[in-house]
């Protein structure tokens, strides 16, 4: 897609693949429309000059053309609406598909910049107000024009001086819908702004509802939650307000052109100059042409929407994605297979995260990471994935800038545990499997390294569903499972990021034992605030406030770091640390 169409046409695109439906089903609703328009012309006809004949069979047969019409503009209009509902669907599918796509391909500081409800808000709310501006247009948006420039072009035929009377309406009527419209797509686009923020809103309070039932917040989130839904409720109502404006300012201007026309008409009558049927014939195509712009009214309402969204899915279409590789040396440094050569990093251009850290950690040896909440211990973490690129600095994978690796050869290489990492509502086998093809047997023993072994007392044992998120487990059982998962793709380096801090000091015993003998060839990075989890690494690093306190062993920090000593004596009591 080329970076900054206009949103419309990006959306338009995505009707290409059904051109040629799309042009059998317009022919099919122009047909329609013209047996409508037909109508109350062959009525004309009838009245002024069949009746006047006394002709039975003359008036039985355009009689049966009437009725003739009117069965093809209903099967038409009926066949063409059909038509348009699986176009609009077919396209809204491909739209969601690649919104979904590109949003699983958005770096992390993209997301972040979007923010997570934000993305759910497009990929449901805004694509399904496109599909309804896709189906209105095609179905609407080209009969109503139709029968309004039909209309005038038949009663000019019939009637111009009438006519001139109609037309002088009709400039004003233009004008209101063009402002009305024009100020619509903002005022959507702020709406849908709210949205946002009341997805944020509920997503958040969904999540959180155990902790909020406990803590007695419940009073205090409705609260918060009926401010957001109040300015939800404000914006729709000023949007729904400017629109709806539309209505009432064509209404007047169409009821002062038809009495216009009635007064006119009743003059032309008495004078001779015009037939009461074709006065009776131009009501009706005044009808017909009141009817069509209310409905393009209906349309241009949609259309405000649909742009607003469309808009807002093109952001996200239209956004670069993170390169799979960046220009970046992959020089052969030495034997370390990770190392962090004074990385500094921070979010959004803020206070550093971390900042100038550096250290090298080798094949089968284990990196422990530790410090207080904050201290930016899941952010080297993220540093490792590139989920995120340092500001400054080097990381090394084998000796070659990470920057230089493709994403998917550099990710498939590591095995991750998140500190807010979640199950899926699918089978145990089938969360611990995550659509690599592993094998069941590998599987199970990951399982049975991770200290699993619960899984054998559940009902259908590794084929036993699962609740979302993982809700019918224990805090414990959730983090073995997420650990098998991690342990059963044989990673090269093993990601756990506070996985045991749910376990008991036994389990997570036997839990580093068994990582240890089962992927003695693997880097591991344990990240914790337990001493006792990483105090067996061979090198732990002492983060607070994104710096580095302390590089070494559990023994030499214990001699050359203040910090760690303390917590080691916070931790293990008050003699473990002399």
């Amino acid at each position: 897609m080329r970076k900054g169409a206009p949103p419309l046409r990006t959306v338009l695109s995505y009707l290409r693949p059904s051109a040629k439906k799309m042009a059998w089903g317009l022919t099919i609703k122009f047909l329609g429309t013209v047996m409508d328009l037909l109508l109350p012309w062959i009525l004309a006809f009838v009245i002024d000059t069949v009746v006047p004949r006394r002709s039975l069979a003359q008036i039985a047969l355009w009689g049966g053309v009437m009725l003739l019409c009117s069965v093809l503009a209903v099967v038409g209009n009926i066949a063409a609406n059909r038509s348009a509902a699986r176009i609009a669907r077919d396209a809204s599918e491909r739209i969601r598909h690649d919104l979904f796509s590109k949003i699983a391909h958005l770096s992390c500081r993209q997301i972040d910049g979007f923010t997570v409800p934000s993305l759910e808000a497009r990929l449901t709310t805004d694509t399904y107000n496109v599909h309804q501006m896709l189906n209105m247009m095609q179905r609407v948006g080209v009969r109503a024009p139709i029968l309004l420039l039909g209309g005038v072009a038949v009663t000019l035929t019939l009637e111009p001086v009438l006519t001139l009377v109609l037309l002088s309406v009709l400039p004003l009527i233009a004008l209101v819908v063009f402002f009305v419209s024009r100020k619509g797509v903002g005022l959507f686009s702020a709406m849908q702004r709210s949205v946002d923020a009341l997805v944020r809103t509920v997503r958040e309070d969904v999540t959180g509802i155990r902790i909020i039932k406990a803590l007695s917040r419940t009073e205090g989130e409705k609260t918060r939650f009926d401010g957001v839904n109040r300015a939800v409720s404000r914006r729709e109502t000023a949007a729904s307000t400017t629109m709806a404006l539309s209505n009432p300012a064509i209404n007047f201007f169409l009821g002062a052109g038809l009495t216009g026309v009635i007064l006119v008409g009743a003059f032309r009558v008495d004078s001779g100059l015009t037939q009461p049927g074709t006065i009776l014939a131009f009501l009706s195509y005044f009808t017909i042409i009141l009817g069509a712009m209310l409905s393009i009214t209906r349309v241009f309402v949609m259309y405000s929407k649909g742009a607003a969204s469309a808009a807002r899915i093109q952001e996200v279409l239209a956004a670069e994605g993170e390169p799979e590789t960046l220009a970046a040396a992959a020089s052969d440094r030495g034997a370390a297979r990770l190392s962090f050569e004074g990385v500094t990093f921070s979010y959004g251009g803020g206070e550093p995260a971390v900042e100038d850290i550096s250290f090298s950690v080798g094949p089968g040896q284990t990196l422990g990471i530790i410090g207080a909440t904050g201290s930016g211990k899941s952010t080297l973490c993220n540093l490792m994935l590139r989920f995120y690129t340092p500001d400054k600095g080097v990381i090394r994978l084998d000796g070659r800038d990470i920057r230089a690796i493709p994403l998917k050869e550099l990710r498939s290489r590591f095995g991750v545990v998140f500190q807010n990492d979640l199950l899926f509502g699918r089978t145990v086998a089938e969360n611990i499997d995550f659509d690599r093809g592993i094998a069941p047997d590998r599987a199970e023993a990951a399982a049975g390294w991770a200290q699993a072994d619960f899984v054998a007392g559940l009902e259908g044992g590794f084929a036993h569903p699962l609740a979302a998120r993982g809700t019918d487990l224990s805090g414990g059982q959730r983090q073995r499972l997420l650990v098998a998962r991690a342990l059963a793709g044989d990673p090269d380096i093993l990601i756990l990021d506070d996985a045991s801090s749910a376990l008991d000091y036994q389990t997570d015993a036997k839990l580093r034992q068994a990582v240890r003998t089962h992927c003695a060839d693997a880097t591991c990075v344990v990240v914790a605030q337990r001493v006792s989890s990483v105090m067996g690494a061979d090198l732990i690093l002492v983060l607070d406030e994104g710096r580095l306190l302390g590089c070494g062993s559990h023994g030499q920090l214990l001699e050359s770091c203040p910090p760690y000593r303390e917590l080691y004596a916070l931790q293990m009591g008050e003699g473990a640390a002399q």
